[in-house]
């Protein structure tokens, strides 16, 4: 039975396979499908190597005639205007006349010229100081501060000779200027002094010390400069008594004493002079 009804399904089989040949599926007509929608954007991975670059956007710039109007109130700094320069340079300043400055030649002229002081005398006996300066440098002076050599020559302690000049003139209204190099003599140094007051010459003078050694003269040098300070300073009137010979055989009655002495060294004795509240010191003592 089943044999009988499959019969007749194979011979439909068979006539429709019959029926469909190559030529007729080369007949038929190709239809070509076309989707309105647009394919699908999907995430690519994130590689900068294979990131096309991004399109260029080509603008065109349109020509204005102010620059200023275009950019953003945000980014515009204001401009302060130059004026306009009328090209003739501004005159120099006056110089400033100087009170140390004059011509080399004494003149007074105030050129500004620096005055050289190892030629120049400047301002000698111009005028005279004041009389509050004049009383400080010409006062008398105090008995204990002359001190006595042991040859019995007195005299004042170079220290002294300055604190007058600074209370007189005040430190840096006065110096002591050079006039010429130091002579080094065999076992003595000399050397010319000038003493400045505000900018004018007073005196000159030349000063002297003893060496006894080359390691000495640079010592010497200043003990030089000490004398000649000293010496310049008499024709200030500071301690002119010293210079005086009663007032030197006054005080030598009055504040000095004769003593012998025996040398601790060489053993030899000698007078020597010294103060009376003074006492004999080292290379000496009393016999």
């Amino acid at each position: 039975m089943a044999s009988r009804t499959l019969t007749p399904l194979r011979a439909a089989s068979r006539r429709l396979h019959a029926s469909v040949t190559p030529q007729s599926w080369t007949q038929c007509p190709v239809r070509t499908l076309v989707t309105a929608s647009k394919p699908k954007q999907y995430a690519q991975p994130s590689s900068t190597a294979s990131r096309p670059p991004p399109p260029t956007s080509k603008t065109t710039s349109k020509p204005t005639a102010d620059t200023s109007s275009s950019s953003s109130p945000a980014t515009t700094t204001a401009r302060t205007p130059v004026p306009a320069v009328s090209g003739t340079p501004l005159p120099d300043a006056p110089p400033t006349p100087s009170p140390y400055a004059a011509e080399a030649d004494g003149s007074g002229s105030g050129s500004g010229a620096p005055i050289d002081w190892t030629q120049s005398y400047h301002g000698l006996g111009v005028s005279a100081f004041s009389p509050e300066i004049t009383a400080v440098l010409q006062a008398p002076i105090n008995p204990d501060d002359v001190e006595v050599k042991p040859d019995g020559i007195i005299y004042l302690p170079e220290i002294k000779y300055r604190r007058i000049l600074n209370a007189a003139f005040g430190p840096g209204a006065w110096g002591l200027a050079p006039r010429g190099q130091l002579m080094v003599h065999e076992k003595l140094v000399t050397r010319e002094y000038a003493l400045v007051v505000h900018g004018r010459f007073v005196a000159e003078a030349r000063g002297e010390q003893q060496y006894f050694s080359e390691e000495g003269v640079s010592t010497a040098a200043e003990g030089c400069k000490s004398n000649a300070l000293m010496r310049c300073c008499k024709d200030l009137g500071i301690a002119s008594e010293l210079w005086d010979p009663r007032y030197i055989r006054k005080f030598m009655k009055d504040y000095a004493v004769q003593h012998w002495v025996e040398h601790t060294t060489t053993k030899k004795r000698r007078q020597i002079w010294l103060r009376k509240d003074d006492e004999v010191r080292y290379p000496y003592k009393k016999t």
